[in-house]
């Protein structure tokens, strides 16, 4: 009998599969050091940083549409590797797309209660 897998041999099993799969045999990895220094400089002129990257892997950036974007990574030996590949359709997905309209922005808890409370005292005076 087999004793049940642990909570880290879970996270291992599961991590890949949240954070997307880069194929090693067609795309060449790169450490996010690497990677980092293929992403055009932002502020003042500032070289992106690692941890911008890990982020990026970890929590996403938010898409045009609201959406969570994550960069595709994956551990190889105790290091976290991405692609050139995976940075272009991390890019496209947070890419707008020009002649979309814009997504309407999601209202706030106050605002939803707001909007609810005038609707229901318009119904209550019969408009």
């Amino acid at each position: 009998m087999t004793d049940p897998p642990t909570t880290y041999a879970l996270i291992l099993l599961v991590l890949p599969l949240l954070l997307g799969m880069i194929d090693i045999a067609t795309e060449s990895p790169l450490s996010l050091a690497q990677a980092a220094k293929l992403v055009p400089p932002a502020r003042n002129g500032k070289r992106t940083h690692l941890s911008t990257l890990l982020r990026w892997i970890l929590t996403g950036a938010t898409a045009p549409d609201g959406s969570r974007v994550r960069l595709d990574a994956m551990r190889l030996g105790g290091r976290w590797m991405t692609t050139v590949g995976a940075l272009q359709r991390f890019a496209a997905a947070l890419t707008p797309r020009v002649g979309d309209e814009a997504p309407a922005s999601a209202r706030s808890p106050t605002a939803r209660t707001r909007a609810s409370e005038c609707a229901a005292e318009l119904t209550g005076k019969g408009v």
